[in-house]
């Protein structure tokens, strides 16, 4: 086997480039991450990777994104926060949505985050924040770290991948990343919106993400309480306080 090198980025689970393949420790969500990602394939889907069964060491096997990636160093680059990268994930979710909008999971499918799928939901990646894109001489090349896949509707994937690039988490957060225009952020989540393709109210909306970001800080803490490690690591870090803090700030969004 080629030799192995720890890849930098994600943020929960640590993964290995063997060669021109990704090896993670899977999950019991696994099985139907892969079954999204054959659909993408099948689809013709580009922006993600191909799934490749396990190895002998009982690891996923994925392929390789190639490109760059933000990794775990603050500030970001100042690219990652320019209207071209926000137009591409834009663009990106939008066609992955396409794609994924006829997948139908396995009857037996986990999710990491839970929930069960039915007609008019769709498997967002949900996570599709700047730790988990790749780039390629300026282009995203796509989004890796598919273990909190799961079903939601169209607009709270939306919600996610808006408070990541936007960006609308708290202002202590995105002032360490290397964002501090807030008064921007009303204009950018128009331009965000509108290469979406969506065009209901802004003020719905923001209301969407905070109801998407306070789940997703009890969604920490519950399966912190539950023993997850990768979970408990976040509660530690203060993940769950900041959503918490950007719930709040999101409150008067738009009259900042």
């Amino acid at each position: 086997m080629s030799e192995e090198r720890r890849l930098p980025g994600g943020n929960t689970n640590g993964a290995v480039l063997v060669g021109d393949t990704v090896r993670r420790a899977p999950g019991p969500w696994t099985p139907a991450v892969h079954a999204l990602l054959r659909h993408l394939e099948e689809a013709g889907f580009d922006g993600a990777p191909r799934a490749r069964g396990f190895d002998d060491q009982g690891r996923e096997v994925l392929s390789y994104l190639p490109g760059e990636v933000v990794g775990t160093a603050r500030p970001w680059p100042a690219w990652v926060h320019g209207d071209d990268a926000l137009r591409q994930v834009a663009g990106w979710l939008r066609d992955f949505h396409t794609a994924v909008a006829d997948f139908v999971p396995p009857p037996d499918a986990v999710w990491r985050e839970g929930g069960t799928w039915r007609p008019g939901l769709v498997v967002g990646h949900n996570d599709a924040a700047p730790y988990n894109a790749a780039w390629a001489g300026g282009r995203l090349t796509g989004f890796f770290d598919w273990d909190f896949a799961g079903p939601v509707t169209r607009e709270w994937d939306l919600a996610f991948a808006a408070f990541s690039w936007v960006p609308l988490h708290a202002r202590h957060v995105v002032a360490a990343d290397g964002f501090t225009a807030f008064a921007d952020r009303p204009r950018r989540l128009r331009l965000f919106l509108g290469e979406y393709g969506w065009d209901g109210p802004a003020d719905r909306f923001v209301e969407t993400v905070r109801q998407r970001i306070g789940a997703s800080a009890d969604g920490i803490r519950r399966l912190a309480a539950a023993g997850d490690p990768a979970y408990r690591k976040l509660v530690a870090q203060g993940a769950d306080r900041s959503l918490d803090t950007a719930v709040e700030e999101l409150t008067g969004f738009g009259t900042e």
